[in-house]
């Protein structure tokens, strides 16, 4: 074991919170930032465009009466001409980038470790939120594009980072209710995101916006850098008590050195993985439709004001936040009880949130023009959804502690593909953003949650894979080399 340095251990009788509880809430801050930055455009984007004129003859019978309540709020009115099928290519941009530094990003975690992986991806996407405006201002939509485009670059290693970071610090026992925290912050943030901008929106010129959470993101690199490490062994005033009980709960994930090449092709054949980014997509295409296009349907077809539309595009995600908290410590009462094993209780938290959300969301299409009716209905669906964190959302964790980062950059990178997808193809499907258009929308988005839930539940599983730990296949000259290699303790779950 790595000697603790003697300033170390002085400064760690100043912790009283855990330091894997840290990681846990600056993990959580983490992703609350890169979602507060992903989603902000989505409400400014409402007031960035010219409005339609909603009197033409076949349109408005398919839109809501506005509820006019802006009284000529700051911005009200856009200024540029962009299309439904442009704003679409908008909104999607982000993802582009997105999915291309989800592996490379995984690989670079499991080898260095998550810390610098995940604060520097971070750090880059804030900054190019702050030069958000001036792209805008500067260049239109073609500025606007490559500017999205480098904040998903940067963001695209968020997920992959801190799932090596959990599977070094997170003890098997303790994942369902820290996973679910963390990951929890992609809630937060779609709360705050949409509420605080529309705040904003209404109360200051949309630049503000951007300058508000690029700065928040820049101030959390500053925190997690001095605060937070990439596993327990290389923490500098981790108590030593916490430093031997994680050794002996999770063993010492293997980096640089330590694990032979990534075993790309069990992993990619694997039945088990498979029905994962099958479930990672179905979640994805659902909530990338919500979390995108939510506001743009609460300005568009309810014709909520932009202080209202914040607010109520932000209810859904509370009700997801509380569902995703509340569903870990359920699932791990389930588990340690030996009400299921790991395995089916993944597989029951999966399809809660899949097949609910799927009803609720074609419903709320059903209900017209009745606000608080569309509100509930699209709050009890996000809800629902938030099953997902205790689900399939952690089973990189349960299939491969060893190479977490690689699965998860796998499943959210495949999954981020709908992100280009879905929100250009509402474009593309809503020309007149008209209630008609958009209950095709979430029918197709109902066809997708039903598939891609029924695949998983069949197929998944929570046990730890055989390409985890392929080293005892090696040839036996090897055994002695082996021996003192680190090797995780098994992570498996009692069945």
């Amino acid at each position: 074991m790595t000697q603790q340095p003697q300033w170390g251990i002085n400064l760690s009788r100043f912790f009283c919170i855990p330091q894997r509880v840290v990681l846990a809430i600056m993990g959580f801050l983490a992703i609350l930032n890169a979602y507060t930055m992903r989603v902000c455009l989505s409400q400014a984007i409402t007031v960035l465009v010219i409005k339609k004129n909603q009197t033409e003859e076949g349109v408005s019978h398919a839109i809501c009466e506005a509820d006019d309540l802006d009284n000529g709020a700051a911005g009200s009115s856009g200024i540029y001409p962009w299309s439904e099928e442009l704003q679409g290519l908008i909104l999607s941009s982000f993802y582009i980038g997105y999915i291309v530094t989800h592996v490379p990003g995984g690989l670079l975690a499991e080898k260095f470790g998550g810390k610098w992986t995940l604060g520097l991806g971070i750090l880059s996407t804030a900054v190019f939120t702050m030069l958000t405006p001036l792209a805008i201002q500067k260049g239109g939509s073609d500025w606007l594009i490559v500017t999205r485009v480098l904040m998903g670059l940067g963001e695209g290693t968020t997920f992959p980072a801190l799932s090596v970071l959990l599977a070094a610090w997170v003890p098997a026992n303790e994942r369902g209710k820290l996973g679910a925290l963390v990951l929890g912050g992609g809630q937060v943030g779609t709360i705050l995101g949409n509420m605080v901008s529309g705040v904003l929106l209404d109360a200051y010129d949309w630049p503000w916006v951007f300058y508000f959470f690029g700065g928040l993101g820049v101030i959390w690199f500053v925190i997690f850098i001095f605060l937070c490490f990439s596993d327990p062994s290389s923490h500098p005033f981790i108590k030593p008590s916490e430093r031997e009980y994680l050794v002996k709960e999770i063993g010492t994930i293997g980096r640089n050195e330590s694990l032979p090449p990534t075993p790309w092709k069990a992993i990619l054949t694997s039945l088990p993985m498979m029905a994962l980014v099958s479930a990672q997509i179905g979640h994805d295409w659902g909530f990338y439709i919500m979390v995108t296009d939510l506001p743009k349907y609460m300005a568009d077809v309810l014709q909520f004001s932009i202080k209202a539309n914040g607010l109520y595009s932000s209810l859904p995600y509370v009700m997801m936040w509380i569902v995703s908290v509340g569903s870990g410590f359920v699932a791990d009462w389930m588990i340690r009880r030996g009400i299921m094993n790991t395995t089916n209780t993944r597989k029951v938290m999966t399809g809660l949130a899949a097949f609910g959300p799927a009803i609720f969301m074609v419903g709320a299409s059903y209900a017209d023009c009745d606000r608080v009716l569309v509100v509930v209905l699209f709050t009890i669906c996000m809800g629902l959804m938030g099953a997902y964190y205790a689900g399939m959302k952690l089973s990189p964790l349960d299939m491969s502690p060893n190479y977490a980062g690689t699965l998860m950059a796998i499943t959210n990178g495949i999954g981020a593909i709908t992100g280009v997808i879905t929100p250009y193809l509402v474009g593309v499907m809503t020309p007149n953003a008209t209630l008609l258009e958009w209950r095709l929308v979430f029918w197709v988005a109902f066809g997708v949650l039903f598939v891609t839930a029924i695949v998983y539940c069949i197929w998944a599983s929570g046990d730890v894979q055989p390409f985890n730990d392929p080293l005892p296949r090696s040839v036996d000259f090897e055994a002695e080399e082996r021996k003192p290699l680190p090797k995780p303790k098994s992570l498996e779950h009692s069945s």
